[in-house]
């Protein structure tokens, strides 16, 4: 039997794709490796683990019916941890039709399939992006009141809503994850902490949203791969739960860490707040402390830490 992740070989997925290894469990890793950014970073994402024998590379679309019917069918699969999607608040804004498409549509393929081959468990990668403006901090799981302010956000938060229509009529035992601002080594390069290192560390400035008083709920992808697994490992029927840092910090904070990180001082190029970009996230983690023992390792001093050392070694074999 096997466990089927979607977008295996992206930041997040390929994390996970390790610990799968590590624990020699057996996973299917299914990938359209567009050009969102680099499909030769993806290929190396998974490079060890598709090297071992636990791992099995499928290059396809989550929305292609036929190919994960096949997947289904000829591997066995009992639990999907679905984590494909387009990604990103600013570019939903210009492409919403095509995050519709991608998100929602391949999310229901993927539940039509696990209602059909009767999977054990179905993981859903959600985002903080569900909670939008109006939620008071820190963010509960229920009652939801907030209002998503990008498209990208709305398709995280339909997908959830089909996950428990899904569980309701088919009694699929269904975990929707809402991740808050995932970084750490393979993340990608449009992403802030990646970018700042990147301009910092090459002497140019970097572009600031805002005054920098805007805050996000920042969680190392180590923290997250724990939640992920211990999701697979529980006996939950349906449930939504925030995995995040537990401790915020303003933009400006995050710059000065990056500085101190890396010994160097930022030159910050300051422009206006961009649309669909919430003012703070900030994750009750209380619930992941109680249905899944989650406890988040990585400090953002740590986190950062570790990813200024993998980026300059990664910077060190290109030259």
């Amino acid at each position: 039997m096997s466990i089927l992740v979607t977008g295996g070989a992206g930041f997040i997925g390929s994390h996970l794709l390790d610990r799968l290894v590590s624990w020699e469990k057996n996973a299917v890793c299914l990938d359209n490796f567009n050009d969102y950014y680099s499909p030769e970073t993806k290929a190396k994402n998974i490079k060890d683990a598709q090297a071992s024998d636990f791992i099995e590379l499928i290059e396809g679309d989550i929305r292609d019916r036929e190919l994960c019917e096949d997947i289904f069918a000829e591997h066995d699969i009992e639990s999907v941890v679905h984590l494909a999607a387009m990604a990103g608040v600013r570019p939903s804004i210009e492409r919403p039709l095509l995050y519709e498409d991608v998100n929602c549509a391949g999310t229901l393929n993927l539940l039509e399939c696990a209602k059909d081959n009767g999977v054990d468990k179905f993981i859903f990668g959600s985002s903080s992006s569900v909670y939008g403006v109006k939620q008071e901090a820190p963010f509960k799981e229920e009652p939801l009141i907030g209002q998503p302010i990008s498209p990208y956000g709305a398709t995280k938060r339909s997908c959830e809503i089909y996950c428990h229509t899904y569980h309701h009529l088919y009694d699929i035992p269904i975990v929707c994850l809402r991740f808050f601002t995932v970084y750490g080594p393979r993340q990608r390069p449009d992403l802030a902490i990646y970018k700042f290192t990147d301009l910092i560390e090459r002497g140019q400035p970097i572009p600031v949203f805002g005054d920098g008083s805007s805050k996000r709920d920042y969680t190392y992808c180590d923290d997250i791969v724990d939640g992920i697994m211990s999701a697979l490992d529980r006996d939950l029927e349906f449930e939504v739960i925030n995995l995040g840092g537990g401790s915020p910090v303003t933009l400006s904070q995050l710059i000065s860490l990056l500085e101190e990180a890396l010994g160097k001082k930022a030159e910050i190029n300051r422009l206006p707040d961009q649309p669909g970009d919430m003012p703070v996230t900030s994750a009750d983690i209380s619930r992941a402390g109680e249905l899944l023992d989650y406890e988040p390792n990585y400090p953002i001093e740590k986190g950062l830490r570790h990813f200024v050392d993998w980026y300059r070694g990664v910077m060190n074999k290109l030259q």
